[in-house]
């Protein structure tokens, strides 16, 4: 079960934006985020004015500016930096509606772990979506669940929550190693981030919920994602997350085996 113990029915909420070169975008989508503890805007070395912009439209956005490159490793910058209870992990290309945050955080209040965003769920959905990525994506999913004993729809997905205090089981790529060249990247730190996360909290056995979300199309820009490319790096993150945890089961032979991820009945999933 969830960790219930402290937590607040009215948790202090950091949403986390990275962004690069994103300045378009985010003068639509800011504004529309509503009024929480903090908005970290994790910069990536943006050149089309992303941060101006940003402290423009939504004046008293956090700025920080990530340490290597890499969407993974944005993510991890805005993480250690956030001071709220909850993380929302939101992306900048206006596809995240901002009007679902409240589903998130409730999934969390009501006693989740982590709230994972769904396409594939009863009131979610997607206007990106190809059949080529949706057939992947469906591939993917049924080998993630046979090999992490799960029962996640969307594997990829990157709208979720969770509660800051969760952030030692995701053991991400510290932000601040390596961080004399900027084109350094660890493992964890490219678009494989959603896995590696959504695998490490199966190995912790902690509580999901996943919550239904409808993803937008991207408004201004071109996603830099590749279907087969991804898709691939998507596999071998399978692969080696499955490796990482026999070798850390091994070296803990005393504790009690994670269990399968909990999750929500999908009644409680559309309340």
């Amino acid at each position: 079960m969830g960790r219930h113990e402290g937590r607040s029915e009215t948790p202090l909420i950091s949403i986390v934006v990275p962004a690069k070169n994103e300045a378009r975008n985010l003068e639509i989508i800011l504004p529309k985020l509503p009024r929480v503890h903090e908005i970290i805007l994790v910069d990536g070395h943006s050149v089309d004015g992303t941060v101006e912009v940003a402290r423009r439209v939504r004046p008293g956005i956090r700025v920080v500016h990530q340490t290597r490159k890499g969407k993974g490793n944005a993510l991890a910058c805005g993480f250690a930096a956030a001071t709220g209870d909850v993380i929302v992990m939101f992306d900048a290309d206006c596809s995240a509606d901002p009007d679902e945050i409240p589903r998130f955080v409730r999934a969390l209040t009501d006693g989740a772990d982590f709230a994972k965003g769904s396409r594939f769920r009863p009131g979610g959905g997607s206007a990106d979506l190809t059949w080529v990525r949706r057939a992947g994506n469906a591939g993917l999913n049924l080998l993630a669940n046979t090999v992490l004993r799960t029962r996640y729809t969307d594997l990829c997905y990157g709208y979720n929550a969770f509660w800051t205090e969760i952030l030692a089981d995701l053991d991400l790529p510290d932000p601040h190693v390596g961080t004399l060249d900027r084109a350094t990247m660890l493992w964890g730190d490219g678009f494989e981030i959603e896995t590696v996360i959504n695998c490490r909290i199966a190995q912790a056995g902690l509580t999901v919920v996943e919550v239904p979300s409808y993803e937008q199309l991207r408004v201004h820009g071109a996603s830099n994602l590749n279907a087969f490319s991804d898709g691939l790096r998507v596999l071998r993150t399978i692969n080696t997350e499955r490796r990482r945890g026999r070798r850390r089961r091994r070296q803990a032979p005393r504790r009690v085996a994670a269990t399968p991820v909990e999750f929500a009945r999908e009644s409680e999933l559309s309340a």
